[in-house]
């Protein structure tokens, strides 16, 4: 059997690296990427993976991570580069339409255009019975925020990806964790009484881990996962229920 090519975008650190290194774990070839050269090279090195630094929002970046990769091939496509820009500088009380716009191109850009720019620029790359998938949020199904209809964006466009992939035999699915510890998402902003409020919404009592969001991944591009494409995969202790 051929070593598969896993390429996990956002790799540095968090979910990412947790991906990266599961997969790494199970024999496969993985390609990393991130902004940060210095701490992507560190990641690298820890887990046995490539580093190519790639700024996803760029397509001179995508297109030349594209062109890396076009020998070897791909096998699993896993987004999870991206961020809540909120978190990072929250916008003034009154803010301008300027700078409105603004956060919400710089959201979107982060969470759905990487991974279309990523995604279009590998699909002559990716190999059959493959798998790409998107990590979306919680956040999608309250989407006040540009960070929240930035993710249920990316999960709608998932769904219509899996329809066009589908015929090559791969398939699209996107997982949306709840609040997952071990990551610098909320920046030093989670206060010890919203994190007690989100843990207090789960069904079984606790935050999600890097593990619990790596492994869901991991099943979605094993081979008993076949059949299941176009779907959103909520991990999240039941803070969010579907039927």
């Amino acid at each position: 059997m051929d070593t598969r090519v896993v390429l996990v975008t956002g790799a540095s650190r968090g979910i990412g690296r947790s991906v990266a290194a599961r997969f790494r774990a199970d024999g496969a070839e993985v390609v990393v990427t991130g902004r940060d050269e210095a701490t992507l090279s560190r990641t690298a090195a820890e887990i046995g993976a490539r580093a190519v630094r790639c700024d996803h929002t760029e397509p001179g970046d995508v297109r030349d991570l594209a062109g890396a990769l076009a020998e070897s091939g791909v096998d699993v496509l896993v987004h999870c580069a991206g961020g809540n820009v909120d978190l990072q500088a929250p916008l003034p009380e009154e803010s301008t339409l300027e700078q409105v716009a603004e956060r919400w191109r710089s959201n979107l850009d982060l969470n759905l255009v990487s991974a279309v720019l990523t995604t279009v620029a590998l699909k002559p790359a990716l190999r059959p019975g493959g798998s790409v998938v998107t990590v979306g949020s919680i956040g999608a199904e309250y989407a006040g925020s540009s960070y929240g209809a930035s993710k249920a964006a990316l999960a709608a466009w998932t769904a219509g990806l899996s329809a066009e992939l589908g015929a090559l035999g791969v398939s699209a699915n996107t997982v949306s964790p709840g609040l997952v510890e071990e990551t610098d998402f909320f920046h030093g902003r989670l206060s010890d009484e919203r994190r007690a409020r989100l843990v207090a919404a789960t069904h079984d009592g606790r935050a999600g881990t890097v593990a619990d969001i790596a492994e869901t991944i991991f099943f979605l591009a094993s081979k008993g996962a076949r059949h299941l494409t176009g779907q959103v995969l909520h991990v999240n202790g039941g803070a969010f229920t579907t039927r």
